[in-house]
């Protein structure tokens, strides 16, 4: 089964989830899908915990907690929510390789750096070989990349990040990863008893 992972970097729970999908990575083929969260969370009409203020701040000291819990690095940037589609671009310049996706979620999220602009990413993107680092978000090829992630995220019906897609299952968040390695290794889990019942089950309520 094919297997992708939608991210944003202004997501700390993609941060979260890193380490794994690496890991994962390292022995399965991967499809990184860097995504645009707002335009996703636009099209599908719904607010962000950092726009709801209460949730906020439970969901950032919810990620550090996890973050010292589990022992990863968690520093976070200057401003929060932040625009990373500078981050984003410059990733898929730099070939959405492994290291280049390691590199920008460390500068923003292991030291609580910037990435909002060209200025605060040009140290980063020289040491992934992008000395012209404006002409390389401007570009054509770039954007459209991006576009078509968005695109196929859309296709896949994808509803937040981090999700890691498994075949046409979506496993949403980095609390989730540990679900989605046992369907990896169990595919049949899905199509038996209470787990077959739930794809069916009817909705007894429904908002207007």
């Amino acid at each position: 089964m094919p297997i992708a992972w939608y991210f944003d970097f202004v997501s700390m729970f993609s941060w979260l989830q890193w380490p794994a999908i690496r890991e994962l990575a390292e022995k399965r083929e991967v499809t990184l899908r860097p995504i645009l969260l707002g335009a996703l969370l636009k099209q599908m009409d719904q607010r962000g915990p950092a726009e709801i203020p209460s949730k906020r701040e439970f969901t950032y000291r919810y990620a550090l907690w996890r973050a010292r819990r589990d022992g990863v690095p968690l520093r976070f940037p200057p401003a929060h929510p932040f625009n990373p589609l500078p981050a984003l671009r410059l990733c898929i310049a730099a070939g959405t390789t492994l290291d280049a996706v390691g590199s920008i979620f460390e500068w923003i999220w292991a030291h609580g750096r910037a990435a909002d602009t060209a200025e605060a990413l040009a140290p980063l993107a020289a040491s992934l070989g992008i000395d012209d680092l404006r002409a390389a978000l401007a570009a054509a090829e770039v954007k459209a990349a991006l576009q078509a992630n968005f695109e196929e995220a859309m296709r896949q019906q994808v509803y937040g990040v981090p999700t890691l897609a498994i075949g046409d299952e979506l496993f949403w968040g980095s609390d989730a990863h540990a679900f989605a390695m046992d369907y990896l290794a169990h595919p049949e889990m899905f199509a038996e008893g209470e787990m077959a019942r739930l794809g069916a089950l009817p909705i007894g309520l429904s908002r207007v």
